[in-house]
C-alpha cells in the first residue's frame, strides 16, 4: 500500500466533515496521511453550520415551552432571554468539538497541518511555504456562503457570522427561500427579535414536497415570522443610529439592525493552485467527478459539498468512508444517494425522506396519496394553534412506500426511523399491520387508511 517515493499515501485538503472521515479511516486502514486545514477544524458543520444552528434552534424553542408550560399548570415569571450567555456558551462548546476532532485525527495517526494548502502538480501541494507530496490527494474544502453584489452590501452578514454577533438584533431581516434562511428567521423569531424574511420567488424551500411547502409558509407565518414572498433587496444603507435600511425592488423599505443573506454558497475554490492541476469543474463551479469521486485528474479525488450533490454532513461522511474503504481496504464501496432523509429545523420541524408527490407521478404515473392534518395533543392543553401535517406517498403499482413528509414537532427523530423502513423497501400494507405507539404523533404514519 505504501509508496516511499511519496511524503504521504494520502493527502487531504480540507478537515470538514468529508475530510476528516476520509482521513482518521484511510489512517485505520494503514496509509500515511496528512491533512491540511486553515480555518475550521471540523469544518463548516461543527463551527458555523449544523452544529451552532441546532443549538441556537434548542434555545429558540423555550420562548413557546414558557408559554405551553402555564396551560400545564406550571406558574412562571416573565421569561427574559440573554444574547452573551447562548453565544459564548456555545463558544465553548465547539471549542469542546474542535479539540475532539484533533484528537480523533491525532490518534488515528493522521498528520494534522494548519494552513491553506495548495496544488503544486497532480502529487504535491504546498503549505505554508512547505511542499509535501502524495500518491493521491482529496479535495474537501466544501461550501462559502455569498451575498449579491447590491449597493450596501457590505452592510449584510452570512450565517458565518450571524453566531456570533455583539448585540443581539432586535429587528432581522433574512433574505432567502432555502432551509438555511428558513431555520434562521425561526431561531431569531423564537429569541425575540422582529422577524421578517424575504424571497424572491413565489414561495420558499423549492425541491420540497409542494404541500409541505404551502404548510410551512402557514405555520411559519402563524409563529410570528413576517414573510414576503416576490421581494427582494435593491440596496441596503447603513443610517446614522448604525441601523439598516434596506430599500427592496419596489420601492418599499424595511428596518432591521442585521440583515442576513442566505441565499445560496459557491464551492470554497479559492487560491487552491488550479491552474497547475487537470481538474475540470461543472457548469454551476463545483469540482466534476465521477462515480468514485475521481476527478479529471487522475491522482485527485473530490467529495462533499464542492461536488455539487446534496450538501448534508452525512452525505459528506459516507462520502469519505467510501473512498477510504475503496482506495485502502481493498473494498470498493459506493454511496447510495436514494432515500437520503434530511430535516429543516424550522418551528415547527420539516422531516422528509423519498420522491415529493410531483416526483412520483413523474417517475411511476400513478401513485396514491395518504395524508394527515391535526393539532398535537400537547398543543390543546399548551394552548399553541400549531399543527402537524404528515404525508404518504405510495406506488399504487406495488404499494410501496417511496415518500415520506412531515412537518410538526420532532419530524426529522421520526423520519429518521422512517427512512430505514424507506430503505428496506416497506410497503403501505406493512405500514398498516405495524402497531403505533400511542398517544404519539409518530403513530400516525401506521393509522392513516383513507387515500386522499
Amino acid at each position: 500500500m505504501t509508496n516511499t517515493s511519496y511524503d504521504y499515501d494520502l493527502f487531504v485538503i480540507g478537515a470538514g466533515s468529508g475530510g476528516v472521515r476520509a482521513s482518521r479511516m484511510a489512517a485505520s486502514f494503514g496509509a500515511r496521511v496528512a491533512v491540511a486545514e486553515d480555518r475550521y477544524m471540523g469544518g463548516t458543520c461543527v463551527n458555523v453550520g449544523c452544529v451552532p444552528k441546532k443549538l441556537y434552534v434548542y434555545a429558540s424553542q423555550f420562548s413557546n415551552a414558557f408559554g405551553d408550560a402555564r396551560g400545564f399548570g406550571w406558574t412562571t415569571s416573565a421569561p427574559s432571554f440573554n444574547w452573551p450567555t447562548l453565544r459564548d456558551n456555545k463558544v465553548a462548546e465547539i471549542s469542546r468539538l474542535n479539540d475532539v476532532y484533533q484528537n480523533m485525527l491525532g490518534g488515528a495517526g493522521v498528520n494534522i497541518i494548519d494552513g491553506r494548502a495548495r496544488f503544486i502538480d497532480a502529487h504535491t501541494v504546498e503549505v505554508n511555504g512547505q511542499s509535501y507530496s502524495a500518491e493521491r490527494i482529496i479535495l474537501a474544502t466544501g461550501t462559502w456562503p455569498f451575498i449579491p453584489n447590491i449597493p450596501g452590501s457590505e452592510h449584510a452578514i452570512t450565517s458565518n457570522e450571524i453566531f456570533d454577533l455583539e448585540n443581539f438584533p432586535q429587528r432581522l431581516l433574512v433574505v432567502g427561500g432555502g432551509y438555511i434562511a428558513v431555520e434562521f428567521a425561526g431561531v431569531f423569531n423564537g429569541l425575540g427579535a422582529e422577524t421578517t424574511q424575504l424571497y424572491r420567488g413565489p414561495l420558499f424551500l423549492r425541491g420540497f414536497d409542494q404541500d409541505i411547502r404551502e404548510f410551512a409558509a402557514q405555520e411559519i407565518e402563524k409563529a410570528g415570522v413576517n414573510l414576503r414572498f416576490n421581494s427582494n433587496i435593491a440596496a441596503i444603507e447603513k443610517l446614522a443610529d448604525g441601523s439598516l435600511e434596506a430599500t427592496l425592488d419596489d420601492g418599499t423599505t424595511i428596518a432591521a439592525d442585521a440583515i442576513l443573506y442566505a441565499t445560496g454558497r459557491n464551492p470554497h475554490l479559492q487560491d487552491l493552485g488550479f491552474e497547475n492541476v487537470n481538474i475540470a469543474l461543472n457548469d454551476n463551479g463545483t469540482v466534476k467527478v465521477d462515480d468514485h469521486f475521481q476527478t479529471t485528474e487522475p491522482s485527485i479525488y473530490a467529495l462533499g459539498d464542492i461536488t455539487g450533490g446534496m450538501e448534508l454532513t452525512p452525505v459528506a461522511l459516507a462520502e469519505g468512508m467510501a473512498l477510504a474503504k475503496t482506495l485502502y481496504n481493498d473494498q470498493p464501496t459506493s454511496v447510495d444517494y436514494d432515500t437520503i432523509p434530511t430535516a429543516v429545523f424550522c418551528q415547527p420541524n420539516i422531516g422528509t425522506c423519498g420522491l415529493t408527490e410531483q416526483e412520483g407521478k413523474d417517475k411511476y404515473g400513478e401513485i396514491t396519496v395518504y395524508e394527515s392534518d391535526f393539532r398535537a395533543m400537547k398543543h390543546t392543553i399548551g394552548g399553541r394553534q400549531e399543527r402537524t401535517y404528515m404525508k404518504l406517498v405510495v406506488d399504487t403499482a406495488t404499494d410501496k412506500v417511496v415518500g415520506i413528509h412531515m412537518m410538526g414537532d420532532d419530524a426529522g427523530e421520526i423520519v429518521q426511523g422512517m427512512a430505514i423502513a424507506m430503505k428496506a423497501g416497506a410497503t403501505k400494507a406493512l405500514f398498516d399491520s405495524t402497531i403505533g405507539i400511542h398517544p404519539t404523533a409518530a403513530e400516525e404514519f401506521v393509522t392513516m387508511r383513507t387515500p386522499r
